[in-house]
């Protein structure tokens, strides 16, 4: 039995079936990448357990074989290392996926950080409740990966707290999400307001009791307030009491009327006030909903918007929904729910790595292409290290920062081009062990060709038997050709129709003829263009200095500058024949001659 395991393990058909299984699954996940996402495409191909034990199965096959083999044999070294080199980068793939972590770290100019975002998205709960008497605290976390497609998690968690055990559950997952006000006749009252602050139409809710500031004017419902606009419902009635004067109009009549300062007044719905400088609308009276988490409109999505997690926290018989705004680089906590006796706040978003430094954003500095306002040519980041000994340095592409262990690369940047955005990796072990693999590798590409008894070696020396076999029949055939053809009377005419060049009167002729008219050729010359240095000019103003480096003169023959253009892009074969290039007479300096 296990002479048949290695035999199986160690086989070159394994081998094939390993990298036949291996190609598929890359090409398929290079389809998902396109069709879905990359998270996908990890989630279903890339961190998918089968794909891991193929690359197992590998390192198994590549050990099994140095023994079967026979490779630590001198003749057989160049073979051992390639083999080497495939261990080796597999062991530096399972590093970097296991032991080390990378990430993103925004920096504002002029701001230190010294922590960055995990590039993996977790699931982290603090569990709250008393043991014997004491409040004390549990934590959770798991790494989390979802798409609206698919889902790697280890959920639903069935844990427990002082022996009182709960479950937290998958329950579904939004791709683009905000919370926003949703009716609901279970929920509690609120009192919207509609105002136009910013340019801009805004709606906000008001709930019952509560102060709100918008747009840096208080709002108070049913709570008096001191400074704030305080509207109150009592049996129906709407008043308002406001420490600013104001007037306000109602839309369905027309009707005007004052706001007087700290007055209560009868207040009107659907009716335009305009208070403290503020104008709002409330366009219903009270309803009942709740703050939950929507998704964005299709429209209005972007790269900013965040995800939401849904899960479902249960305990003692007792069940409550919980749904998470976070996702990659951000790390936001859910307000606390109590289930069961126990108080659970939950987040989902990016691990917080701390760095044994830290780092100051001095400027950042975004370079444009000439005449673009979006196209961005190269920018660079511009900080200094706080650590036992400063220094300054800057990171842009192909220029990285190396430090104690950690990699920094220019990933992005904020749109005000006011901030960084810094690619950190930690994966020292990793990386070394996978480039002295890529080393071996190239070593033993080369061994093979040239030292031992190798394959490659013995199809070499078998194409070089026919080489010679192929030379000694073609020398043959040459001599049994030559016989033949020297019995033949050979002409020693021309048969070809040689065209002589046009003469430079003729070109001229041609060009003069062809000219374009100086009235239009002129209007031409008023179009703006961009030079190879991004400076933009008329059109004149190019001509006229591509004919002088050209020919040293100011125009040719009866043509202008602009006529001189427009003729050689009309016709440039006839100008590829003129000789009109200024030469040095001295033939000095000229590579032309």
């Amino acid at each position: 039995m296990q002479d048949l395991l290695k035999k199986t393990l160690f086989s070159t058909r394994l081998m094939a079936v390993l990298f036949l299984i291996f190609a598929t699954a890359m090409a398929f996940g290079t389809f998902i990448e396109s069709w879905y996402s990359t998270e996908t495409a990890r989630i279903w191909i890339y961190n998918a357990w089968w794909f891991e034990a193929i690359m197992a199965f590998f390192l198994i096959n590549f050990i099994g074989n140095i023994k079967r083999y026979k490779l630590l044999r001198k003749e057989k070294w160049a073979v051992l290392t390639l083999h080497l080199s495939w261990i080796l980068i597999i062991i530096g793939a399972f590093v970097t996926r296991y032991i080390s972590y990378e990430g993103m770290m925004p920096i504002r100019e002029g701001s230190t950080e010294n922590v960055f975002f995990s590039d993996k998205t977790f699931l982290t709960a603090f569990v709250d409740g008393e043991i014997d008497g004491k409040p004390m605290r549990k934590t959770s976390q798991d790494e989390l990966m979802v798409t609206p497609e698919a889902l790697k998690t280890n959920l639903p968690w069935n844990l427990d707290f002082n022996g009182q055990e709960f479950t937290i559950s998958y329950v579904g997952f939004i791709e683009g999400a905000q919370k926003a006000f949703v009716p609901d006749q279970e929920g509690e009252e609120y009192l919207k307001i509609v105002e136009s602050g910013g340019g801009g139409r805004h709606d906000h809710y008001l709930k019952m009791g509560s102060v709100a500031n918008i747009h840096n004017v208080l709002f108070a419902l049913n709570k008096q307030t001191e400074g704030a606009v305080n509207i109150f419902i009592r049996d129906g009635q709407y008043e308002i009491q406001s420490p600013f004067t104001g007037e306000f109009m109602r839309m369905a009549d027309q009707l005007q009327g004052q706001v007087s300062i700290d007055s209560l007044q009868t207040f009107y719905l659907r009716s335009l006030y305009n208070l403290g400088g503020m104008q709002f609308v409330v366009p219903q009276p009270l309803i009942k909903g709740k703050y939950d988490v929507v998704p964005v409109p299709e429209e209005e999505k972007s790269d900013a918007n965040q995800d939401a997690l849904i899960v479902e926290i249960a305990s003692q018989g007792e069940k409550a929904r919980a749904s998470l705004l976070g996702g990659r680089g951000t790390a936001t906590y859910s307000d606390k729910v109590s289930v069961g006796g126990l108080d659970f706040t939950l987040g989902y978003g990016s691990k917080v790595y701390q760095l044994p430094f830290s780092i100051r954003l001095n400027d950042f500095i975004a370079e444009k292409y000439p005449g673009t306002e979006k196209g961005y040519s190269s920018f660079m980041s511009r900080i200094t290290v706080n650590d036992e000994r400063n220094f300054d340095y800057d990171i842009y592409m192909n220029h990285v920062l190396d430090h104690k262990g950690y990699r920094f690369f220019q990933a992005s940047f904020d749109q005000d081009e006011k901030g960084t955005v810094l690619s950190v990796n930690h994966d020292f072990w990793g990386t070394w062990i996978t480039y002295i693999g890529y080393f071996l590798l190239y070593l033993g590409l080369l061994g093979i060709m040239f030292y031992g008894k190798t394959r490659f070696k013995e199809l070499a020396r078998t194409l070089d038997k026919l080489k010679r076999k192929k030379a000694a029949l073609t020398t043959i055939m040459l001599l049994v050709l030559a016989f033949p053809a020297q019995a033949q009377e050979v002409s020693g005419e021309d048969d070809h129709v040689h065209t002589a060049p046009p003469t430079q009167e003729e070109v001229d002729s041609l060009i003069l003829k062809s000219k374009v008219p100086e009235e239009h050729a002129a209007l031409f010359g008023e179009l703006i263009i961009q030079d190879d240095g991004g400076r933009m000019k008329p059109v004149n103003t190019f001509a006229s200095e591509l004919l002088r480096k050209l020919s040293l003169k100011d125009s040719y023959k009866e043509l202008d500058a602009n006529q001189v253009f427009l003729s050689m892009m009309l016709d440039p074969a006839l100008w590829y024949s003129n000789e009109f290039i200024a030469l040095d007479k001295k033939a000095q300096n000229d590579s032309i001659r």
